[in-house]
Protein backbone atom coordinates (compact mmCIF):
# COMPACT_ATOMS: atom_id res chain seq x y z
CA UNK A 1 0.00 0.00 0.00
CA UNK A 2 2.06 2.43 -1.08
CA UNK A 3 0.77 4.68 -3.46
CA UNK A 4 -1.90 7.65 -2.55
CA UNK A 5 -5.02 6.02 -4.34
CA UNK A 6 -4.65 3.05 -1.95
CA UNK A 7 -3.81 5.47 1.19
CA UNK A 8 -6.19 7.78 0.76
CA UNK A 9 -9.69 5.81 1.49
CA UNK A 10 -7.75 3.99 4.64
CA UNK A 11 -6.15 7.53 6.47
CA UNK A 12 -9.98 8.85 5.55
CA UNK A 13 -11.60 5.82 7.32
CA UNK A 14 -9.66 6.56 10.33
CA UNK A 15 -10.61 10.23 10.03
CA UNK A 16 -14.43 9.41 9.65
CA UNK A 17 -14.26 7.40 12.98
CA UNK A 18 -15.48 8.96 16.51
CA UNK A 19 -12.30 10.96 18.22
CA UNK A 20 -12.26 7.56 20.47
CA UNK A 21 -11.61 4.82 18.02
CA UNK A 22 -9.19 6.53 15.97
CA UNK A 23 -5.62 4.51 15.97
CA UNK A 24 -3.59 7.90 16.52
CA UNK A 25 -0.28 5.30 16.13
CA UNK A 26 -1.27 4.29 13.05
CA UNK A 27 -2.84 7.55 11.48
CA UNK A 28 0.33 9.35 12.17
CA UNK A 29 2.18 6.54 10.36
CA UNK A 30 -0.51 6.17 7.56
CA UNK A 31 0.41 10.18 7.43
CA UNK A 32 3.87 10.48 6.45
CA UNK A 33 3.65 7.32 4.28
CA UNK A 34 0.66 9.50 2.58
CA UNK A 35 3.77 11.88 2.38
CA UNK A 36 6.33 9.79 0.80
CA UNK A 37 4.18 8.29 -1.96
CA UNK A 38 3.18 12.10 -2.98
CA UNK A 39 6.74 12.89 -2.93
CA UNK A 40 5.61 15.25 -0.73
CA UNK A 41 8.31 17.53 1.01
CA UNK A 42 6.45 18.64 3.90
CA UNK A 43 3.48 17.86 6.04
CA UNK A 44 1.72 20.26 7.67
CA UNK A 45 -1.04 19.63 10.89
CA UNK A 46 -2.24 22.84 11.85
CA UNK A 47 -4.78 23.21 14.41
CA UNK A 48 -7.97 26.11 13.61
CA UNK A 49 -11.53 27.17 15.32
CA UNK A 50 -13.94 23.86 13.59
CA UNK A 51 -11.33 21.01 12.08
CA UNK A 52 -7.25 19.85 12.25
CA UNK A 53 -6.17 20.94 9.03
CA UNK A 54 -3.86 18.76 7.42
CA UNK A 55 -2.28 19.65 4.30
CA UNK A 56 1.12 17.98 2.11
CA UNK A 57 3.37 20.62 0.41
CA UNK A 58 3.68 18.82 -3.24
CA UNK A 59 6.61 19.66 -5.57
CA UNK A 60 6.73 23.12 -3.90
CA UNK A 61 3.20 24.11 -3.42
CA UNK A 62 0.58 23.47 -0.55
CA UNK A 63 -2.83 21.30 -0.95
CA UNK A 64 -5.39 20.40 1.06
CA UNK A 65 -5.48 16.84 1.13
CA UNK A 66 -8.10 15.52 3.20
CA UNK A 67 -11.51 17.88 3.26
CA UNK A 68 -14.11 15.15 3.60
CA UNK A 69 -14.34 13.94 6.12
CA UNK A 70 -11.99 16.53 7.72
CA UNK A 71 -9.86 15.74 10.46
CA UNK A 72 -11.74 16.59 13.99
CA UNK A 73 -9.91 18.80 16.39
CA UNK A 74 -10.83 16.47 19.42
CA UNK A 75 -7.46 14.19 17.96
CA UNK A 76 -5.41 17.11 17.83
CA UNK A 77 -3.71 16.97 21.37
CA UNK A 78 -3.22 13.05 20.73
CA UNK A 79 -1.81 13.21 17.23
CA UNK A 80 0.86 16.23 19.04
CA UNK A 81 1.50 13.79 21.87
CA UNK A 82 2.32 10.85 19.44
CA UNK A 83 4.83 12.89 17.50
CA UNK A 84 6.51 14.41 19.88
CA UNK A 85 6.84 10.43 21.64
CA UNK A 86 8.64 9.69 18.21
CA UNK A 87 10.85 12.36 17.85
CA UNK A 88 12.19 12.63 21.84
CA UNK A 89 10.34 15.86 22.63
CA UNK A 90 8.68 16.72 25.90
CA UNK A 91 5.02 15.85 25.94
CA UNK A 92 4.36 17.88 29.14
CA UNK A 93 5.58 21.34 27.38
CA UNK A 94 3.12 23.46 25.21
CA UNK A 95 4.22 26.73 25.67
CA UNK A 96 7.56 26.74 23.74
CA UNK A 97 8.33 25.52 20.42
CA UNK A 98 10.51 22.34 19.87
CA UNK A 99 12.16 20.57 17.48
CA UNK A 100 13.14 17.22 16.75
CA UNK A 101 13.17 13.95 14.20
CA UNK A 102 12.17 10.54 13.83
CA UNK A 103 11.96 7.55 11.60
CA UNK A 104 9.19 5.95 9.80
CA UNK A 105 10.07 1.93 8.43
CA UNK A 106 7.27 2.01 5.67
CA UNK A 107 7.35 -1.81 4.75
CA UNK A 108 9.41 -3.05 1.54
CA UNK A 109 10.00 0.20 0.87
CA UNK A 110 12.69 2.42 2.73
CA UNK A 111 12.86 4.08 6.03
CA UNK A 112 12.05 7.59 6.05
CA UNK A 113 13.27 10.30 8.27
CA UNK A 114 11.26 13.03 9.53
CA UNK A 115 12.50 16.47 10.58
CA UNK A 116 9.37 18.18 12.99
CA UNK A 117 9.16 21.56 13.88
CA UNK A 118 6.41 22.17 16.54
CA UNK A 119 5.13 25.83 17.56
CA UNK A 120 2.18 26.27 19.79
CA UNK A 121 -0.52 28.72 17.59
CA UNK A 122 -3.78 30.33 18.99
CA UNK A 123 -5.80 27.50 18.56
CA UNK A 124 -2.92 24.86 19.65
CA UNK A 125 0.16 23.53 18.72
CA UNK A 126 1.07 23.46 15.11
CA UNK A 127 3.08 20.72 13.34
CA UNK A 128 5.44 20.84 10.31
CA UNK A 129 6.92 17.54 9.69
CA UNK A 130 9.97 17.70 6.69
CA UNK A 131 10.10 14.50 4.52
CA UNK A 132 13.37 14.26 4.30
CA UNK A 133 15.40 12.76 0.69
CA UNK A 134 16.96 9.69 0.80
CA UNK A 135 20.65 10.55 0.10
CA UNK A 136 21.99 7.53 -1.86
CA UNK A 137 19.28 9.38 -4.79
CA UNK A 138 21.78 12.20 -4.47
CA UNK A 139 23.94 12.32 -7.42
CA UNK A 140 25.61 15.62 -9.70
CA UNK A 141 24.50 13.93 -12.84
CA UNK A 142 21.04 13.64 -12.20
CA UNK A 143 20.84 17.80 -11.37
CA UNK A 144 19.77 18.29 -15.07
CA UNK A 145 22.82 20.68 -15.74
CA UNK A 146 24.00 21.25 -18.62
CA UNK A 147 27.71 19.12 -20.06
CA UNK A 148 29.16 22.91 -19.58
CA UNK A 149 28.26 23.87 -16.62
CA UNK A 150 28.42 20.27 -15.05
CA UNK A 151 32.02 20.65 -15.94
CA UNK A 152 32.51 23.57 -14.61
CA UNK A 153 31.66 22.21 -11.18
CA UNK A 154 33.25 19.58 -11.32
CA UNK A 155 36.82 21.65 -11.69
CA UNK A 156 35.64 23.67 -8.83
CA UNK A 157 35.63 20.48 -7.03
CA UNK A 158 38.82 19.03 -8.31
CA UNK A 159 40.51 22.62 -6.59
CA UNK A 160 42.30 21.75 -3.14
CA UNK A 161 41.23 25.01 -1.90
CA UNK A 162 38.51 28.13 -2.53
CA UNK A 163 34.63 28.70 -2.39
CA UNK A 164 31.52 26.81 -3.67
CA UNK A 165 28.61 28.97 -3.32
CA UNK A 166 24.95 27.92 -3.37
CA UNK A 167 22.31 30.50 -3.82
CA UNK A 168 19.20 30.75 -3.90
CA UNK A 169 15.82 30.99 -2.06
CA UNK A 170 14.44 29.01 1.11
CA UNK A 171 13.86 25.30 -0.71
CA UNK A 172 15.73 25.53 -4.04
CA UNK A 173 17.61 22.74 -3.15
CA UNK A 174 20.70 24.97 -2.27
CA UNK A 175 21.93 22.06 0.41
CA UNK A 176 20.75 18.96 -1.71
CA UNK A 177 23.32 19.77 -4.31
CA UNK A 178 26.16 20.93 -1.23
CA UNK A 179 25.55 16.90 -0.52
CA UNK A 180 25.38 15.76 -3.75
CA UNK A 181 28.69 17.60 -3.90
CA UNK A 182 30.14 15.92 -0.99
CA UNK A 183 28.88 12.87 -2.13
CA UNK A 184 31.17 13.01 -5.82
CA UNK A 185 34.22 13.95 -3.29
CA UNK A 186 33.93 11.92 0.27
CA UNK A 187 36.66 9.44 -0.21
CA UNK A 188 38.77 8.06 2.25
CA UNK A 189 41.52 9.57 2.04
CA UNK A 190 39.82 13.27 2.79
CA UNK A 191 38.28 14.23 5.79
CA UNK A 192 34.75 16.20 5.12
CA UNK A 193 33.25 18.20 8.50
CA UNK A 194 30.39 20.06 8.29
CA UNK A 195 28.22 22.08 10.47
CA UNK A 196 24.75 23.12 9.59
CA UNK A 197 21.09 24.20 11.46
CA UNK A 198 19.87 21.48 10.97
CA UNK A 199 21.46 18.87 9.66
CA UNK A 200 19.74 17.75 6.67
CA UNK A 201 20.82 14.33 5.77
CA UNK A 202 23.39 11.80 7.29
CA UNK A 203 26.72 11.16 5.18
CA UNK A 204 28.41 8.70 5.92
CA UNK A 205 31.83 8.82 6.02
CA UNK A 206 31.81 12.78 7.13
CA UNK A 207 31.82 14.35 10.47
CA UNK A 208 28.61 16.55 11.09
CA UNK A 209 27.73 19.09 13.69
CA UNK A 210 24.55 20.29 14.68
CA UNK A 211 24.41 24.28 15.25
CA UNK A 212 23.02 25.09 19.14
CA UNK A 213 23.07 28.84 19.96
CA UNK A 214 21.52 27.13 23.54
CA UNK A 215 24.87 26.35 24.61
CA UNK A 216 26.76 29.08 22.05
CA UNK A 217 28.08 26.99 18.99
CA UNK A 218 26.91 29.08 16.14
CA UNK A 219 28.09 29.10 12.87
CA UNK A 220 31.46 31.35 13.65
CA UNK A 221 32.51 29.43 16.85
CA UNK A 222 31.90 26.06 15.25
CA UNK A 223 33.86 26.78 12.35
CA UNK A 224 36.79 28.00 14.64
CA UNK A 225 36.98 24.56 16.08
CA UNK A 226 36.61 22.98 12.80
CA UNK A 227 39.60 24.46 11.81
CA UNK A 228 41.72 23.25 14.21
CA UNK A 229 40.52 19.35 13.19
CA UNK A 230 42.29 19.13 10.24
CA UNK A 231 39.51 18.99 7.82
CA UNK A 232 39.79 19.03 3.40
CA UNK A 233 36.46 20.07 3.06
CA UNK A 234 34.26 22.26 4.96
CA UNK A 235 30.78 22.70 4.61
CA UNK A 236 29.31 25.36 6.28
CA UNK A 237 25.45 25.45 5.78
CA UNK A 238 24.80 29.14 5.33
CA UNK A 239 26.86 32.15 5.45
CA UNK A 240 24.20 34.93 7.20
CA UNK A 241 26.84 36.98 9.13
CA UNK A 242 29.93 38.91 8.68
CA UNK A 243 31.78 36.50 10.77
CA UNK A 244 31.12 33.45 9.30
CA UNK A 245 31.72 35.25 6.45
CA UNK A 246 34.48 36.35 7.10
CA UNK A 247 36.14 33.31 8.85
CA UNK A 248 34.36 31.01 5.40
CA UNK A 249 36.93 33.38 3.35
CA UNK A 250 40.28 33.06 5.63
CA UNK A 251 39.63 28.89 5.49
CA UNK A 252 38.77 28.85 1.92
CA UNK A 253 42.26 30.96 1.15
CA UNK A 254 44.21 28.78 3.84
CA UNK A 255 44.11 25.41 1.66
CA UNK A 256 39.98 24.37 2.15
CA UNK A 257 37.38 23.59 0.08
CA UNK A 258 34.17 25.40 1.67
CA UNK A 259 30.97 24.65 0.36
CA UNK A 260 28.20 27.31 1.79
CA UNK A 261 24.35 28.59 0.64
CA UNK A 262 23.73 32.41 0.42
CA UNK A 263 20.16 33.80 -0.09
CA UNK A 264 20.77 35.75 -3.21
CA UNK A 265 18.36 36.00 -6.27
CA UNK A 266 21.24 35.19 -8.83
CA UNK A 267 24.86 33.66 -8.72
CA UNK A 268 26.48 37.71 -9.42
CA UNK A 269 24.60 39.36 -6.17
CA UNK A 270 27.27 36.54 -4.20
CA UNK A 271 29.82 39.29 -4.66
CA UNK A 272 28.20 41.98 -3.65
CA UNK A 273 26.61 40.35 -1.10
CA UNK A 274 30.11 39.35 0.63
CA UNK A 275 31.39 42.95 -0.23
CA UNK A 276 28.07 43.92 2.29
CA UNK A 277 29.30 41.73 4.88
CA UNK A 278 32.70 43.21 5.13
CA UNK A 279 34.92 40.68 3.51
CA UNK A 280 37.97 42.70 1.39
CA UNK A 281 37.37 42.94 -2.53
CA UNK A 282 40.57 40.57 -2.79
CA UNK A 283 39.99 38.12 -0.64
CA UNK A 284 36.36 37.52 -2.36
CA UNK A 285 38.23 37.79 -5.66
CA UNK A 286 40.93 35.15 -4.75
CA UNK A 287 38.47 32.62 -3.00
CA UNK A 288 35.36 31.82 -4.96
CA UNK A 289 35.86 29.73 -7.35
CA UNK A 290 32.03 29.14 -9.07
CA UNK A 291 28.71 30.63 -7.70
CA UNK A 292 25.76 27.85 -8.59
CA UNK A 293 22.17 29.89 -8.69
CA UNK A 294 19.48 27.58 -8.66
CA UNK A 295 15.52 27.04 -8.68
CA UNK A 296 13.13 24.05 -8.70
CA UNK A 297 10.18 23.87 -10.99
CA UNK A 298 7.50 21.89 -11.63
CA UNK A 299 8.07 18.80 -14.33
CA UNK A 300 5.27 18.14 -16.39
CA UNK A 301 3.36 15.25 -16.30
CA UNK A 302 4.19 12.80 -18.90
CA UNK A 303 0.66 11.37 -19.20
CA UNK A 304 -1.03 14.52 -19.84
CA UNK A 305 1.01 17.28 -21.28
CA UNK A 306 -0.19 18.86 -24.19
CA UNK A 307 1.66 20.82 -26.73
CA UNK A 308 1.01 24.25 -27.76
CA UNK A 309 2.33 26.66 -30.42
CA UNK A 310 3.75 30.31 -29.39
CA UNK A 311 1.08 32.62 -30.65
CA UNK A 312 3.07 35.99 -31.91
CA UNK A 313 1.57 38.02 -29.25
CA UNK A 314 2.87 35.60 -26.66
CA UNK A 315 6.14 35.81 -27.73
CA UNK A 316 6.22 39.81 -27.61
CA UNK A 317 4.37 39.51 -24.14
CA UNK A 318 7.69 37.38 -23.28
CA UNK A 319 10.12 39.15 -25.57
CA UNK A 320 11.48 41.09 -21.97
CA UNK A 321 12.23 38.48 -20.64
CA UNK A 322 12.76 35.63 -23.15
CA UNK A 323 14.14 37.95 -25.86
CA UNK A 324 14.89 34.30 -28.27
CA UNK A 325 11.55 32.92 -28.48
CA UNK A 326 10.05 33.07 -31.70
CA UNK A 327 6.36 32.73 -33.01
CA UNK A 328 5.89 28.91 -33.72
CA UNK A 329 7.91 27.97 -31.38
CA UNK A 330 6.21 24.33 -30.09
CA UNK A 331 5.92 24.08 -25.95
CA UNK A 332 3.73 21.98 -23.74
CA UNK A 333 1.26 23.08 -21.24
CA UNK A 334 -0.42 21.37 -17.95
CA UNK A 335 -3.41 19.42 -18.55
CA UNK A 336 -4.35 17.01 -15.17
CA UNK A 337 -5.18 14.01 -15.02
CA UNK A 338 -5.60 11.11 -12.04
CA UNK A 339 -1.72 10.53 -12.44
CA UNK A 340 -0.65 14.10 -11.30
CA UNK A 341 -3.40 14.53 -9.02
CA UNK A 342 -4.76 16.75 -11.55
CA UNK A 343 -1.86 19.43 -11.66
CA UNK A 344 -0.43 18.63 -14.96
CA UNK A 345 2.84 18.44 -13.34
CA UNK A 346 4.31 15.61 -11.31
CA UNK A 347 8.30 15.79 -9.40
CA UNK A 348 10.46 18.82 -9.99
CA UNK A 349 13.59 19.53 -11.82
CA UNK A 350 16.65 21.92 -10.98
CA UNK A 351 17.27 25.09 -13.24
CA UNK A 352 20.45 26.93 -12.66
CA UNK A 353 22.85 29.31 -14.01
CA UNK A 354 26.80 28.85 -12.89
CA UNK A 355 29.45 31.49 -12.82
CA UNK A 356 32.70 30.21 -13.26
CA UNK A 357 35.28 33.29 -11.96
CA UNK A 358 37.83 33.83 -13.98
CA UNK A 359 40.15 36.84 -14.47
CA UNK A 360 37.42 38.73 -15.96
CA UNK A 361 35.42 38.64 -12.92
CA UNK A 362 38.29 38.87 -10.80
CA UNK A 363 38.88 42.49 -11.59
CA UNK A 364 35.26 43.13 -11.55
CA UNK A 365 35.05 42.38 -7.96
CA UNK A 366 38.61 43.86 -6.81
CA UNK A 367 36.88 47.21 -7.96
CA UNK A 368 33.92 46.41 -6.05
CA UNK A 369 31.51 46.52 -9.51
CA UNK A 370 27.62 46.05 -9.35
CA UNK A 371 26.29 42.74 -9.63
CA UNK A 372 24.59 43.95 -13.05
CA UNK A 373 28.33 44.19 -14.32
CA UNK A 374 29.53 40.89 -13.37
CA UNK A 375 26.68 39.80 -14.67
CA UNK A 376 26.63 40.85 -18.51
CA UNK A 377 30.68 40.15 -18.21
CA UNK A 378 29.52 36.27 -17.26
CA UNK A 379 26.78 35.95 -20.25
CA UNK A 380 29.29 37.72 -22.83
CA UNK A 381 31.88 34.64 -21.60
CA UNK A 382 29.39 32.50 -21.85
CA UNK A 383 27.50 31.49 -19.27
CA UNK A 384 23.53 30.70 -19.16
CA UNK A 385 21.19 32.24 -17.05
CA UNK A 386 18.54 30.64 -15.14
CA UNK A 387 16.00 31.65 -17.19
CA UNK A 388 17.60 30.60 -20.36
CA UNK A 389 18.28 27.53 -18.44
CA UNK A 390 14.46 27.20 -17.93
CA UNK A 391 13.28 27.84 -21.33
CA UNK A 392 15.55 24.72 -22.47
CA UNK A 393 13.87 23.01 -20.21
CA UNK A 394 10.71 23.52 -21.48
CA UNK A 395 11.41 23.27 -24.89
CA UNK A 396 12.32 19.86 -24.55
CA UNK A 397 8.93 19.64 -23.12
CA UNK A 398 10.26 19.21 -19.09
CA UNK A 399 8.26 22.56 -17.69
CA UNK A 400 5.86 24.71 -19.02
CA UNK A 401 6.78 28.48 -19.84
CA UNK A 402 4.21 29.40 -17.06
CA UNK A 403 5.95 27.67 -14.74
CA UNK A 404 9.52 29.23 -15.63
CA UNK A 405 7.61 32.50 -15.42
CA UNK A 406 6.08 31.98 -11.91
CA UNK A 407 9.82 30.24 -10.58
CA UNK A 408 11.64 33.16 -12.09
CA UNK A 409 9.28 36.48 -11.22
CA UNK A 410 9.37 35.21 -7.34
Amino acid sequence: MHDIKSLKPVIEEQLAKDPADVSIIKLVDLLVEYAYAAGASDIHIEPTKEELRIRYRIDGLLYDAFKDPKAKMEIHPEVISRIKVLSGLRTDEHLLPQDGRFRVKIEDTADVDVRVSIIPTYYGENVIMRVLARMQSFDLGTFGFPPEDLQKIKKAIAKPYGMILANGPTGSGKTTLLYAIMKQINRSDTSIITIEDPIEYSLDGTTQIQTNSDVGLTFANGLRSILRQDPNIIMVGEIRDEETASISVNAALTGHLLLSTLHTNDAATTFPRLLDMGVPSFLVASTVNVAVSQRLVRKLCENCKKQHVLSEEEAKSLAELFPNLSPGSAFYGPVGCAQCNNTGYQSRIAIHEVLEVDDAIRKLVMSRASAQEIRDTAIASGMRTIAEDGIAAAAKGLTSIEEILRVVQE
